[in-house]
């Protein structure tokens, strides 16, 4: 049986594949609960997954969540290549390159755990074996299948805006240069927090993260407009703050062209203005950027190997 090459990006806000994203919460019952939606049956427990979010897991292996998101992860990815529910897989997955070496081992042997696995998902059996675990620097993955886009370029800024980190590092004639790596937290979960407190503060309510997110995006929801200048006018700031701290551990995207992707690129891109006086900035506002970049990356090393 050929394997099906599948990546995923564990993001700590959410996980997601080349054609699925959603929420990396977890949500465990010893009885079946009142949803078969996101509804993952497994080891005789019942888990809904995407409702809400995980708190921060500064080490992703050091409980099952991950591993059970990653089944979830598989199961509706092969649902949407309709490929069966019988399936061996090649899991294509990443790490922040700032810890790549030290966490890279841990990871794989967490997530390879050399046996076949059934579960059920929304009802569905499935029987899957993970053959094999590839790992990827992220953010530098993403760019990998797109390098059309910096051609030419000798040196650039690669930022990838995740849930809780912002990863920075440089690029020198599309090699990642990795004394210059580094890991800011300043994610958009951060980014959220702030401007819910600043809106309670300022006008007494209390908004969630989806409303914030949905506002940031430009799109209609029911929240008055004062709150929704404020939560643009935060956003904004955010933008500034970012740009504050990549210049400060080093980098200067008035130099250089800078390349913002991951959860937090679209919202770089609507506050991003030109009196800011940058380079060049690209803007790859995929979620899904690094899931697909980890399968180009496996696709290639695989290619390479075949006899």
């Amino acid at each position: 049986m050929e394997a099906e090459i599948i990546g995923i990006d564990h993001g700590n806000a959410a996980v997601k594949t080349r054609n699925a994203s959603f929420p990396n919460g977890i949500t465990e019952y010893d009885f079946e609960p009142y949803t078969k939606q996101n509804m993952l049956e497994y080891g005789g427990k019942f888990y809904v997954c995407g409702s809400g979010r995980l708190p921060l897991l500064k080490d992703k292996t050091i409980n099952d969540s991950f591993y059970l998101l990653t089944l979830a992860a598989i199961a509706k990815e092969l649902d949407h290549r309709a490929c069966g529910n019988k399936v061996d897989i090649i899991l294509a997955a990443g790490l922040p390159l700032t810890g790549f070496g030290l966490h890279k081992g841990a990871f794989r042997k967490y997530l390879l755990r050399g046996k076949t696995e059934h579960f059920l998902f929304e009802s569905r059996e499935y029987e899957i074996t993970i053959r094999d675990v590839l790992l990827y620097p992220q953010g530098y993955a993403a760019i990998l299948s797109n390098m059309r886009l910096i051609a030419g370029e000798p040196s650039v800024i690669l930022c990838d805006i995740g849930g809780w980190t912002v990863d920075v590092m440089r690029l020198d004639n599309g090699i990642p240069d990795a004394g210059t790596c580094r890991s800011l937290e300043l994610g958009m979960i951060r980014c959220f927090d702030e401007i819910a407190e600043q809106v309670r503060r300022n006008t007494g309510k209390s908004l969630t993260p989806a409303q914030i997110e949905t506002v940031l995006k430009g799109e209609s929801c029911s929240i008055d407009g004062a709150a929704k200048a404020m939560i643009q006018e935060q956003g904004r700031r955010y933008a500034l703050k970012l740009l504050s701290a990549i210049s400060e551990s080093g980098f200067d995207p008035t130099a250089m062209p800078a390349i913002f992707l991951g959860g937090g690129a679209g919202l770089m891109k609507r506050h991003i203005a030109p009196e800011d006086g940058l380079c060049r900035i690209i803007i790859m506002d995929s979620v899904t950027a690094n899931a697909i970049g980890y399968e180009y990356a496996a696709q290639t090393a695989l290619k390479r190997t075949a006899p």
